[in-house]
């Protein structure tokens, strides 16, 4: 709870500074209040609670997740002074939207009732709609906002609608309430509890770009604002995950049905489709988008895979993937800079002008890639085998394969920068910009060596 009432605190100081036109103390104070934000979460480690009548539960693993999500957006406002450098306009309101998006994805990790999920969600999507189409002047990020709306609303409703559902058939909307539900009733739910839950992972697999519901990402990342999609692509992603396994993990633990073939086969057509379209993708920012697609199938066998450890595997593969794709993001936003655009033929050479952000990238795609010692690999490793330890064989072999095929397209950036004569435009970082990519790719060594330092703290 003090988590939530500090971000919000934060997004209203921010507002407040916009009005009193302080723009250069915005920046500052989110990155000291975010982290007094991840401090205030960890301090409720091991202190498990629930409030105002089991809406919110403040667990390890909300706490954890939530510290994710928190530190993902505090490595992503890092980028800001340099993105909006040239940027004249006060930037109060972005800033504060997206703090307030974070208190939405908060409370999708810490729900312990439908309503407060559905009022998480809505708070989360709604700061995105207008985050997609925060540069009015392009096109493309009105577009991009247009789209994200009406599917988004849309899909809300099948949302709004599975929740009335689950309700009307259970009686309850409190995860306890529906557990003791379905354990009452084992195989033989009632239709109208089997329909409801359909629309919720219907709703959800939206916000996390499950095939078939992932055709709106292409465009939405591509339109929206760099540093934005990054923060969709990582704190959305996360949050919405997390979101459905707490559903799953808390409602139906133990007790398989319809609904895990469901899962299972969204898992395994995302994971090939992300991947085979995203061999033909011709610049980065789309190509990070249908990766981010295949990584939204591989986490996906968190929710499938119930054991002990599962929560720990997805732990580690939300904050490696969520690492790796902040730094591409950052390598991305210098590209389009200096180049306007962000084809890999804008990256050919760059190893020999700026061999940091080269190695950087480097790492970064061959941490999405899974390739051994970097922390991509390591997050993929306990997902698989705790996925192989509850006997979901095939799904782990489809995830390997997967796998494997994006390695011809995560490899194409890297050979663009070493094997390519030069053609784009130098890169320029400067040396706060460049040591933030360095931490980054040094955390990434870290997480690869180090698992431990995360799996076994749930």
């Amino acid at each position: 709870m003090t988590t939530i009432l500090s971000l919000t605190l934060l997004g209203v100081l921010v507002l407040l500074l916009g009005i009193l036109k302080k723009k250069t103390l915005q920046l500052p104070l989110i990155l000291v209040g975010l982290l007094t934000a991840l401090a205030l979460t960890i301090s409720d480690w091991n202190t498990a609670r629930h409030l105002f009548n089991e809406m919110l539960i403040i667990d390890n693993t909300a706490v954890a997740f939530s510290a994710v999500l928190i530190f993902s957006t505090f490595l992503i406002f890092m980028f800001a002074a340099h993105y909006y450098q040239g940027v004249q306009r006060p930037l109060d309101d972005i800033y504060a939207i997206m703090i307030f998006a974070l208190v939405g994805a908060v409370l999708m990790t810490s729900y312990g009732n439908l309503i407060m999920l559905f009022i998480g969600i809505e708070t989360l999507s709604i700061a995105l709609y207008v985050l997609a189409g925060s540069h009015k002047e392009a096109i493309t990020s009105n577009e991009a906002t247009l789209k994200y709306f009406l599917l988004g609303s849309f899909l809300s409703g099948f949302l709004l609608f599975g929740i009335a559902l689950i309700y009307g058939a259970s009686g309850s909307f409190s995860l306890h309430g529906i557990q003791l539900f379905v354990i009452a009733n084992g195989q033989n739910l009632p239709p109208m509890f089997l329909a409801g839950l359909f629309l919720l992972i219907v709703g959800l697999a939206f916000k996390i770009a499950v095939v078939p519901f992932h055709f709106w990402a292409p465009d939405v990342y591509e339109g929206t604002p760099t540093l934005l999609t990054a923060f969709m692509a990582t704190v959305v992603k996360t949050a919405s995950v997390v979101a459905m396994y707490r559903f799953f993990s808390h409602t139906f633990y133990g007790i398989y049905g319809v609904w895990e073939t469901t899962i299972w086969v969204l898992a395994a057509l995302t994971i090939l489709l992300g991947n085979f379209t995203g061999v033909y993708q011709p610049n980065l920012k789309r190509m990070l988008a249908y990766s981010s697609i295949s990584h939204s199938g591989y986490m996906l066998l968190a929710v499938v895979a119930f054991s002990p450890f599962t929560g720990n595997a997805l732990l580690l593969y939300s904050l490696t993937y969520s690492v790796a794709t902040i730094l591409a993001f950052g390598i991305l936003i210098l590209v389009r800079e200096a180049n306007g655009n962000d084809y890999f033929t804008s990256l050919n050479g760059i190893a020999r002008t700026n061999p940091v952000e080269a190695f950087c990238l480097t790492i970064a795609m061959l941490s999405l890639a899974g390739i051994p010692p970097l922390a991509g690999f390591m997050g993929k490793y306990f997902l698989f085998t705790t996925a192989l330890e509850q006997g979901l064989l095939w799904l782990v072999i489809i995830a390997i394969t997967g796998s494997a095929i994006s390695i011809s397209y995560y490899f194409k950036p890297i050979v663009a920068m070493y094997l390519k004569e030069n053609e784009g435009g130098k890169l320029n970082s400067g040396v706060p910009f460049k040591a933030h990519l360095i931490f980054l790719t040094l955390l990434l060594f870290l997480l690869g060596i180090l698992p431990f330092l995360v799996i076994g703290l749930l």
